[in-house]
């Protein structure tokens, strides 16, 4: 039997590989990436590795591009493997709309052709809720799907190819998950910058306080799609994935403080004054990843219901605070990032 991992260089295929080192010493776990475990990330600025320098992550890296058909592995497939296909181009805004179509459509078929062409019987897909679409109300799994961003289209689409193949054969498991903002070590993403935005004095509420910002603890993330593989019995299922409620953006950083002793003040800044200032920052390159599109985005509550999988029968192994506490244990008690 194989684990296999698209995408499994990145931050959340890292952090599912220690898991399943941890959980299964003799596994033999498969990283099919493009990049190279411990190298930057030729998409992403200043980026950090999740892979740091000294640690070796406990997989085998195949020079993979899911663009192409999946072929020429090191290794023969079996119909026990299980495919965690995380390979994906996500950031926005900072892609052409292409290339979210181009590795999230194009990936999805080769992936689910590989499946197919030997026998394997169990994926576990990591969407987004992008497909939701931007809007204030609550989205749970019955929401229907309202994408207006490049990339929550391709991620929707892809769900459809996966959907296509779980159905098309006989005994044929697929778990779909679209977490919220997913935090935790080498993350390089919303929630290191919130931190590092808070400690220099360079973060201040956009707008609102009561902004609604859905997450997930990557290493919570990474045991409850193991959970779904080994426990859940049901053919398909799809979760948000999420701490139940959701927290408003004024939560996260209090507790953020409390954690890792910030003592910063936080202040307010209106619209009125924001965002000509966001505006006048893009002129001059955006320093800080400061631009009207960050701004607004951050203004938008993702208010994601998490219920379904809080009452899975999975059991929490964090709360909140507690990630956030573990996370700052795992930069040695210096930093989030």
């Amino acid at each position: 039997m194989n684990y296999i991992i698209t995408g499994g260089t990145g931050f959340i295929g890292t952090h599912l590989t220690n898991l399943l080192n941890e959980v299964y010493p003799e596994a033999k776990v498969w990283n099919l990436d493009i990049v190279k475990p411990g190298t930057p990330n030729p998409v992403v600025k200043n980026y950090k590795p999740a892979v740091r320098e000294g640690e070796k992550l406990g997989s085998a890296f195949v020079e993979c591009d899911v663009r192409k058909p999946i072929e020429n592995l090191p290794f023969a497939p079996t119909p026990e493997d299980v495919i965690f296909n995380f390979a994906a181009v996500h950031r926005t805004p900072g892609h052409e709309d292409i290339e979210y179509f181009e590795t999230n459509i194009r990936g999805a078929e080769n992936v689910c052709a590989f499946a197919e062409k030997y026998g394997i019987k169990q994926i576990v897909f990591t969407s987004s809720i992008a497909p939701y679409g931007a809007s204030e109300q609550l989205k749970t799994e019955l929401t229907l799907p309202t994408p207006n961003t490049a990339y929550g289209i391709s991620k929707l689409v892809a769900e459809k190819i996966h959907l296509a193949w779980q159905a098309g054969g006989a005994d044929r498991k697929l778990t779909i998950v679209r977490p919220g903002v997913v935090f935790g070590r080498g993350e390089n993403g919303n929630f290191s910058r919130l931190y590092w935005g808070i400690r220099k004095h360079t973060f201040a509420y956009p707008g609102r306080k009561d902004t609604i910002k859905a997450c997930i603890y990557v290493k919570e993330l990474v045991r409850f799609i193991l959970w779904n593989v080994e426990e859940r019995k049901t053919a398909f299922d799809l979760f948000n994935c999420t701490y139940e409620p959701a927290y408003t953006i004024e939560k996260i950083v209090k507790t953020m403080k409390e954690v890792t002793g910030l003592k910063q003040f936080v202040p307010y800044i209106p619209n009125a004054i924001i965002m000509p200032m966001a505006a006048c920052a893009k002129l001059v390159g955006s320093p800080m990843g400061i631009c009207p599109a960050r701004v607004k985005k951050l203004q938008i509550s993702t208010n994601i219901c998490g219920k379904k999988m809080k009452y899975s029968g999975y059991q929490f192994k964090w709360k909140f605070e507690d990630a956030l506490a573990d996370w700052y244990c795992d930069n040695n008690g210096e930093c989030l990032e």
